[in-house]
């Protein structure tokens, strides 16, 4: 049963990304190289599909990344839902594109390291919002400047 040990088993699948969360170097970066893999597969671009996973992952991240940063400490680095989320927001509505879903990858990356204002800020939130809002805001900017850079492209 997925639901044991007091919710343990759901809540290490959910926060660690099925198990990407324990890659030995740059976890995050793992989290967010299987939310690339499943935002292609799964067709994740059209808003509902999209839409969907990121409102059903937000709030079950917030929840599991809470109940682990309980077991494991704050913040955890195993706990990888947040950047899953993240990149989900980073591609949301934007057209279907290996280009795209590369650049978006990298983009929000190095917005989830340096955590630019207000992002950081949002890391003080309590528990698992803070763990999942500073990379929904690195996805947010991620999206404006994918935006941009469509809107440039022409």
């Amino acid at each position: 049963m997925i639901i044991a040990a007091g919710g343990y088993t759901f809540h290490k699948a959910v926060a660690t990304g099925i198990a990407a969360g324990y890659c030995p170097i740059a976890p995050g970066t793992a989290g967010t190289a299987l939310a690339a893999v499943l935002y292609w597969l799964l067709r994740m671009d059209r808003w509902p599909v999209g839409g969907g996973f990121i409102l059903l992952f937000f709030l079950l991240g917030v929840w599991s990344a809470a109940f682990m940063e309980k077991k494991l400490g704050p913040d955890p680095p195993q706990v990888v839902v947040d950047e899953m989320v993240g990149y989900w927001v980073a591609m949301l509505v934007l057209p279907r594109s290996w280009i795209l879903a590369v650049a978006g990858f990298f983009i929000f990356r190095i917005f989830d390291i340096l955590k630019p204002f207000p992002v950081r800020r949002a890391e003080r939130l309590p528990g698992g919002w803070g763990i999942m809002a500073d990379d929904v805001l690195a996805g947010i900017y991620t999206n404006i400047v994918l935006r941009l850079i469509l809107l440039v492209r022409g």
